[in-house]
């Protein structure tokens, strides 16, 4: 028999698919779906069912239509790009600088939902090739409903990976400032303020809510502290990956840092701004070997990490938990751990603030406090066991992101995959084509260097 004989056997064809659709059937667990395996064998071998019903047959000769061919490729564009989406890998688009120098602001990457396993559709009313808006209008239906559930992965979230997910606090958004955190609005100007200047505010399902791209910096059991800017990991030093700046005071004899030099090293100029009166530059975002090179800088009289510690007398805090009492910082932070499915914490009014928002809204239960006793479901609670593995993100860019420190964990259900490829990378503040960052094309992303 001739290759091509056996490539256009439809038994072959039949058994090939059958077995691909048994094996996805058997990662999806749900067996139900094992009956599309009488589809796959009409499709290859009794052909009684017309399945593609939009699809016309044309005869020899006869004259196509125009519309039925392209009906015919729009939706077999929007199944494949779909499945594709779902399972395996989803276009993302880095939006801020918040990771930079590890990812810039306009890499256009393919996430990948195999590493840590794809998510199922909690909302899967919505518009094909959308998130969560379209023509400034909310692009999805909760007409349907599912519970989370998420498929084998490869591995699970590790110390260090570049991980995509839910926004945690993206389920109340505020429709004339959609990317502002809504939760920071009330805490400072209250509620009723924010929502008559800003609002009205759209709520959304955790699936639905904007994507955020950090490094994953402490997993659940661990215990986080921040010292100087640096990570510490259940008392042990974090790798200070290459991509990892902090902003620095630069004072200069009185001249600018010529832009060729800042081109060079790679900033960001839309983050730089030369103050005479320093003489030099109050926040310049540097990684630890961009230090050394501007320290070598002929009119460079002194470089000073901007390390900021709670000031005295201050009321409150904006950074997490936001009571004051911890006297945290973006710099300074911790003791902190990390809550872990299946263990269990006492609970007071003290650490409340560190688990409310994950009894209450990540793990939906009633919460209350009344007469500074805490009641969850209606009793009394005295501690509190969690449902769900959390996750601690800040991004590389340490002094310019809004991350875990800013509005606590991310839960396991927020997950969405990690960056694998970046496809296409422009600069927003240059002209096309000196735009395109050429050198980024098609480059692998590794979470541990960049």
């Amino acid at each position: 028999m001739r290759l091509k004989d056996i490539i256009h056997n439809r038994w072959l064809k039949w058994g090939f698919w059958s077995l691909l659709y048994v094996a996805w059937v058997v990662w999806l667990g749900n067996y139900w779906w094992l009956f599309g395996l009488a589809v796959i064998f009409d499709l290859f071998i009794t052909k009684k069912v017309k399945w593609l019903f939009w699809k016309k047959d044309y005869k020899p000769g006869e004259k196509h239509n125009v519309w039925l061919d392209w009906l015919d490729a729009i939706i077999f564009a929007v199944v494949v790009v779909t499945f594709i989406n779902v399972f395996f890998f989803q276009s993302f688009k880095i939006p801020s600088s918040s990771m930079e120098s590890s990812l810039y602001t306009g890499d256009h990457l393919f996430v990948s939902k195999l590493t840590y396993g794809p998510k199922m559709p909690e909302t899967p009313l919505t518009i094909p090739f959308t998130h969560n808006v379209a023509f400034g209008k909310e692009s999805y239906s909760t007409l349907i409903r599912n519970k989370y559930r998420r498929l084998k992965g490869l591995r699970d979230v590790e110390r260090g990976d570049i991980v995509v997910f839910n926004f945690p606090n993206g389920d109340t958004v505020l429709t004339k400032a959609p990317a502002d955190d809504y939760y920071s609005w009330v805490r400072t100007s209250g509620r009723q303020y924010t929502i008559d200047r800003l609002g009205p505010v759209i709520v959304r399902p955790s699936d639905k809510k904007d994507h955020y791209v950090k490094r994953c910096v402490a997993v659940a059991g661990d215990t986080l502290t921040v010292r100087d800017g640096l990570v510490w990991v259940n008392s042990e030093q974090q790798t200070v990956y290459p991509g990892i700046q902090l902003t620095y005071r630069v004072v200069t004899s009185g001249q600018k840092v010529s832009q060729r030099i800042l081109d060079g090293l790679g900033l960001n100029l839309r983050e730089l701004y030369f103050d005479p009166r320093l003489p030099g530059y109050p926040w310049m975002p540097l990684t630890a070997d961009k230090v050394d090179k501007v320290k070598g800088l002929s009119n460079v009289v002194e470089v000073t990490p901007n390390l900021e510690v709670f000031p005295d007398g201050a009321p409150d805090t904006e950074i997490f938990p936001f009571t004051g009492k911890t006297r945290w910082t973006r710099d300074y932070f911790g003791p902190l751990w990390i809550p872990q499915k299946g263990a269990t914490v006492e609970l007071d009014l003290d650490n409340l603030p560190l688990y409310e928002r994950i009894i209450r809204d990540y793990e939906h239960n009633d919460l209350e406090v009344r007469d500074s006793v805490i009641w969850i479901g209606g009793e009394q609670a005295h501690s509190y066991t969690f449902k769900q593995d959390y996750y601690f993100m800040m991004g590389d860019n340490r002094h310019n992101s809004l991350d875990s420190r800013y509005w606590g964990f991310v839960p396991e259900d927020h997950i969405v995959g990690t960056p694998a490829l970046i496809w296409l990378s422009t600069d927003g503040s240059r002209k096309f084509p000196q735009s395109i960052r050429w050198r980024r094309f098609f480059k692998v992303v590794s979470p541990w260097k960049q």
